[in-house]
């Protein structure tokens, strides 16, 4: 059991981090980190853990897809300096997709502070902002 939810929290920061098309990269990548699995366990997890694809075709966590949905239609731009993120939004929904940031409750963010179209990210350092922004460009379908 605890191997088990060792694995899932690996996917889970896996999925966040990376663009996941495939469970044999899935497989692949926890391998990278030391979980010996097979395609049809990571299949279980995948169904226990209600991961989703997104229309891209990359994996993303059933908890990110409220995120993901607010993301892609009222995020404009990011862009990153240092530790820090800064997003743009359309008129009125700053503070409503920085509760969907601060809800989804990710490891690289240590805070952000919105207004009514710009969000400023507080990131944990310059590789964890690079991921935010990944993750954000990701969910907004721009790779």
């Amino acid at each position: 059991m605890r191997k088990r939810i060792e694995r899932q929290e690996a996917i889970r920061k896996i999925v966040r981090r990376d663009r996941v098309r495939t469970q044999r990269e899935l497989v692949d990548r926890l391998k990278q980190h030391g979980y010996e699995c097979t395609q049809a366990t990571v299949s279980r997890d995948i169904a226990d853990m209600g991961l989703r694809k997104l229309a891209e075709g990359v994996y993303v966590l059933a908890e990110d897809l409220h995120l993901q949905r607010m993301i892609a239609e009222l995020v404009t731009s990011v862009v990153k300096s240092g530790q820090l993120v800064l997003i743009k939004t359309t008129a009125g929904a700053g503070q409503g997709v920085a509760a969907a940031m601060d809800a989804a409750e990710l490891d690289e963010i240590l805070g952000s502070i919105a207004g009514d179209d710009t969000i400023l990210v507080i990131a944990r350092g310059e590789t964890d902002a690079e991921l935010v922004m990944d993750n954000i460009n990701k969910f907004r379908g721009q790779f």
